[in-house]
């Protein structure tokens, strides 16, 4: 195929298949690439916009292919005062708060080990300790007579202890690799060559603990005007559009990402976006 259309059709996780699409049809000469999917087609529609590739997303309904519609992603709804209200408690336990699209969560070095959630049966606003719905659920089972607050400063101190630079592989620290690396700009922002990094919520709310997805921050460079940062790890031929869609016209955008993680792949698609951004590597 070469300088023709491709037809993609993107039936499982499309959220987060625009980069994939688009690699297959470079790596194959494409001249032009028209995107399928059921659901997800405007995000895709408002990423594709930002390339300089022509790219038409259609929607699928049934046999019909209608042309997708770009819409602006939706304002992220606050959280609640009465969950906010118990961020007091995640800090005493030593882990960071963070608020997404409404959540309140307790983090360690980027890894999420509580949420504050509605008890099912009072309607109780309380803090679950654990990684993800289902460990929260049996950490309650097994230490539901333990206060809160030390349960959870014990796990902030095993989850910690793993989630260090080098540290061997290990489920603690193999979970959420792209949120540790944004920590470590928080910390150090000189890593990326700036004077502070800010966490910000995602454009899109993860749907879980485990879903590896590229995250993102504001950077300051004292007088200069702040710019976006996206954050991924690992083999992400997505990590491209996300960024894409954080990309603001009246800023420069940059996507950090661990050394070793740094594909060719990823520079072409990089080299496709109508206004460039910035590839910054981290050791």
């Amino acid at each position: 195929m070469v300088s023709g259309d491709a037809w993609v059709l993107l039936d499982a996780d499309p959220e987060h298949g625009l980069g994939p699409a688009l690699a297959w049809a470079l790596r194959r000469g494409a001249g032009r690439v028209n995107v399928l999917a059921e659901r997800a087609t405007s995000q895709l529609a408002r990423r594709a916009l930002r390339f300089s590739m022509p790219i038409d997303v259609w929607h699928v309904d049934g046999r019909a292919l209608i042309p997708a519609v770009a819409f602006a992603p939706d304002a992220p709804p606050p959280a609640r005062p009465e969950h906010l209200a118990l961020g007091g408690l995640i800090t005493e336990a030593g882990a960071d708060v963070a608020v997404e699209h409404g959540i309140v969560t307790g983090e360690v070095r980027g890894l999420e080990v509580c949420r504050v959630v509605d008890r099912p049966d009072d309607g109780d606003v309380v803090v679950e300790v654990g990684i993800g719905r289902h460990d929260r659920e049996a950490f309650a089972m097994l230490h539901g007579h333990v206060p809160t607050v030390d349960a959870l400063a014990d796990v902030v101190r095993q989850v910690g202890a793993h989630r260090v630079v080098g540290a061997p592989p290990h489920p603690l620290n193999l979970l959420a690799r792209e949120r540790f690396l944004r920590w470590r700009l928080v910390a150090e922002p000189s890593l990326a060559g700036v004077d502070r990094v800010t966490p910000v919520e995602p454009i899109t709310p993860r749907r879980t603990v485990a879903e590896s997805v590229p995250c993102a921050a504001i950077a300051d460079e004292g007088s200069q005007t702040p710019f976006d940062l996206v954050v991924t790890a690992g083999v992400d031929l997505d990590a491209v559009a996300y960024a894409a869609d954080v990309q603001r016209d009246d800023r420069p955008t940059r996507l950090v990402l661990p050394a070793n993680d740094l594909l060719a792949i990823t520079r072409d698609l990089a080299g496709l976006l109508t206004v460039p951004i910035e590839l910054l590597t981290v050791d």
